[in-house]
């Protein structure tokens, strides 16, 4: 529980969110409040740092129901656990001698108990068991993957307690990217990369059964870099790819790999002969993993990220470009450079027609995928912008009777620990400076598109555009959310995730979701909000606030 005096925070228990001075517990939008709920955090005691420092990055991975066992079982909503396994579960978590109870009322599938045995929802475990697995493990819910040190943690997110609910412990080196695929039609569903460059796939669940803190049935890619010894920056599932993944590293090379090949055979490839040009080269075996290499650029690239339909697939470097690729044709699109340094984050809106890029200028690009270049300059970080997203749950006031989007909400952090919330209204942006070949600079409102093909050959990259010709937008809303540089944000139908470098994630509830109905509903709200596209028939009020 937590108490709040003028919005500041202070504990009034042990397990109470220890906010630091000066952080309101609040922000306001047009909508109204969004109001901190909890956070999550790791168990200090459990961290090593044997291979360095490396950033959070957090991934929200929702499981759907286990099929029905065969053998008559408790309801599928809640087991019992014995103290035996509590203290099992409580040495997992750092607890000394088995002595810290853990508590997930509320959590995924969990529920109170004024018997003899405590209800965890979250672990499952039977009363009888005394193997290493939980065999009767729900697994339903939504989860929090996080990275931290040389350890994944596992946190449930319907559950108040700060507290993962699973680690896992890499000897080797240290996690440092990982992508979840609620679609995925065998057990095989999280991908994690290392600092070394191997990658694992794994099924959540299987983990979540496991009471140790070692990977369990997991493949093993790229054992001790054998095709690419290069840190692992970013990692991703194709979506609709049937079990295919990508994963980035930090010497500009992209791999392709499909999760069901056990890379039998030769997986080397040809040395890239400039490393300036962007070029593929395929397997020479059918039985090799992965089955192709991308060379993208010169330098890491930092992050990846697919539009909705997996048509395409947008990478952001070192080198400052934003490049966008037709990822069944292996084909450069299009793409444009910062106006300062490295581009870090890159995020799609679900409709495919705008990119977000951050960086080391502290501004947020809005990339339009039309006019293949920049319609709007984002400015109010002070520091670096580590994280960029659509909130696509959120609805436009102004749309048409076609539920066509004019007003778009995103979100960014940065460096500084700030939180901004953006509105992109594009009835208001006037497209950027054009300059024809033997034409005079023009501005429009309108679409030139059509033509742009004859202008701006396929593949180019843009150079960074003058700041006077690019239309600046401000931020709606600029809260400090936490004490640390800010790695990354996540949107959900029912709140606003942060997290920061250090490991601390705070769930920000959205307005009108009140705190006594969260832990019932939340995990069938986000069950369909993960299932379905959110909806615009909702409307709010004024899209414009100055806090």
């Amino acid at each position: 529980m937590m108490n709040t005096t003028n919005g500041i925070m202070s504990p009034s228990s042990s397990s109470a969110t220890v906010q630091s001075p000066g952080l309101k517990t609040y922000f306001k939008t047009p909508e109204g409040r969004y109001k901190l709920q909890y956070e999550k955090t790791h168990p200090s005691g459990l961290l090593h740092y044997a291979h360095g420092k490396t950033v959070t990055q957090v991934t929200l991975a929702h499981l759907k129901d286990k099929p029905a066992p065969s053998t008559p079982t408790a309801s599928s909503s809640s087991f019992s656990a014995s103290s035996g396994v509590r203290s099992a579960a409580a040495r997992l978590l750092g607890g000394s001698n088995g002595s810290r109870a853990l508590s997930f009322v509320g959590g995924n599938g969990g529920s109170k108990s004024n018997g003899g045995n405590t209800r965890i929802g979250s672990i499952g475990a039977s009363s009888t068991s005394s193997s290493m697995s939980n065999p009767n493990f729900d697994g339903k819910g939504t989860y929090l993957i996080f990275n931290v040190g040389d350890a994944i943690f596992v946190s449930d997110l319907n559950s108040q307690d700060k507290d993962p609910i699973k680690s896992i412990h890499f000897s080797n080196s240290n996690p440092v990217c990982h992508a979840f695929d609620q679609d995925a039609k065998d057990g095989h569903d999280l991908l994690i990369g290392l600092n070394s460059g191997d990658v694992y796939s794994v099924s959540l669940r299987q983990q979540l059964q496991d009471v140790g803190k070692k990977l369990v049935g997991a493949h093993h890619h790229n054992k001790d870099g054998s095709v690419n010894n290069s840190r692992c920056t970013c990692i991703a599932w194709v979506p609709g790819g049937d079990g295919s993944f990508v994963v980035s590293h930090a010497d500009g090379n992209l791999y392709v790999y499909e999760k069901n090949k056990d890379g039998a055979g030769d997986s080397s490839f040809p040395v890239v002969k400039d490393q300036t040009q962007f070029s593929v080269s395929h397997a020479r075996y059918s039985k090799s993993n992965p089955i192709a290499r991308w060379h993208i650029c010169q330098g890491s690239i930092n992050s990846i990220s697919f539009s909705m339909d997996g048509a395409y697939l947008a990478t952001v470097g070192r080198d400052g470009y934003l490049r966008v690729f037709d990822y069944s044709k292996e084909q450069l699109i299009c793409g444009g450079k910062s106006y300062y340094g490295a581009l870090l984050c890159c995020s799609w809106s679900m409709d495919g027609k705008y990119i977000l890029t951050g960086g080391e200028d502290d501004l947020v690009q809005v990339w339009s995928m039309e006019d293949r270049k920049v319609v709007a300059w984002g400015e109010g970080h002070n520091s670096w912008v580590s994280g960029v997203a659509f909130d696509s749950y959120w609805s436009s006031p102004n749309s048409n009777d076609n539920g066509e989007t004019f007003t778009y909400r995103f979100g960014s952090v940065g460096q500084d620990t700030q939180l901004l919330l953006w509105n992109l209204e594009m009835d208001e942006i006037v497209v950027p400076l054009r300059r024809p070949p033997g034409g005079s600079p023009t501005y429009s409102t309108g679409s030139q598109s059509s033509h742009w093909d004859n202008v701006v050959p396929l593949g180019t990259l843009q150079p960074a555009p003058s700041m006077r010709d690019v239309p600046k937008i401000s931020p709606l809303v600029a809260h400090r959310v936490h004490t640390e540089p800010l790695s990354g944000l996540i949107f959900t139908q029912e709140s606003v995730l942060t997290a920061c470098r250090e490991g601390h994630i705070k769930i920000w509830m959205r307005p009108g979701v009140a705190a006594e109905n969260q832990s019932s509903n939340s995990e069938n709200l986000l069950a369909t909000s993960l299932k379905e596209k959110p909806s615009l028939s909702s409307k709010i009020g004024n899209s414009s606030y100055k806090q």
